[in-house]
């Protein structure tokens, strides 16, 4: 099977949308489980092992923003495809701080939807993949356990959101190796390589005030003008 049958969570409350994703996921090879209601979600979160979420925000007894805040703070790093009819770029952001990997808005083209699915997937897939045979990644008196999320800055302890981490562990990966803008939006987010957007320089931006003591003047995530970023320990 060409998707190795990954099991998606549909959430909507909708039911004739609902069915319309599930019938067209199915065709698709995916394994579908309905829930229409944001705590519906969460118990089946915790009965059963998922590949993938999509989720929408209007949602009765929990939103689909409150269902993504508990999920990333059992720290449950599998991704989430938010459904919106807000298209806003205020309530994307919001979206995406909740703990959206993607977020895609109502009412929305099925192949585009399909695209950002199989998207995702390949990207956590890749993920997935242990840096150096090892879990945990160490520089300085700093660490990133990637596959809980868990990290040490320079201010102590914390958890990445999905994206910080996929973004580190790709600079991690080819450190010592200038990464392109055009492959970190492409690797990461699954946007098209040529997008302008300043997505990737504030998500920089962050984690320099994770890992470096002195942001303004990094050590460890450099910037190559014009070219990309590299990872020096």
């Amino acid at each position: 099977m060409k998707n190795d049958r990954k099991k998606i969570l549909v959430v909507e409350d909708e039911a004739h949308l609902a069915k319309g994703l599930q019938f067209n996921l199915e065709r698709e090879g995916y394994l579908v489980t309905l829930a229409d209601n944001g705590q519906s979600a969460l118990d089946l979160l915790g009965e059963e092992d998922f590949d993938l979420m999509v989720l929408d925000i209007m949602l009765p007894k929990l939103s689909g923003l409150e269902v993504a805040r508990k999920i990333r703070n059992r720290d449950m790093r599998f991704p989430i495809l938010m459904l919106s009819a807000k298209s806003t770029d205020e309530d994307r952001e919001m979206g995406l701080k909740a703990g959206a990997d993607d977020y895609l808005t109502k009412p929305f083209h099925l192949p585009e939807l399909l695209l950002r699915v199989k998207g995702i997937l390949r990207r956590w897939e890749w993920y997935k993949e242990p840096v150096h045979d090892q879990e945990v990644f160490q520089f300085g008196d700093m660490w990133i356990n990637f596959a809980s999320g868990k990290a040490k800055g320079c201010s102590g302890e914390f958890y990445l959101t999905a994206k910080e981490a996929l973004l580190m562990k790709l600079l991690v990966t080819k450190k010592d190796t200038v990464v392109t803008r055009e492959e970190l939006l492409e690797k990461v987010w699954g946007y098209d390589p040529q997008t302008e957007t300043r997505t990737v320089d504030n998500f920089v931006a962050r984690l320099r005030k994770y890992f470096e003591k002195a942001p303004q003047t990094p050590r460890h995530i450099i910037t190559h003008r014009e070219k990309g970023y590299e990872f020096k320990i």
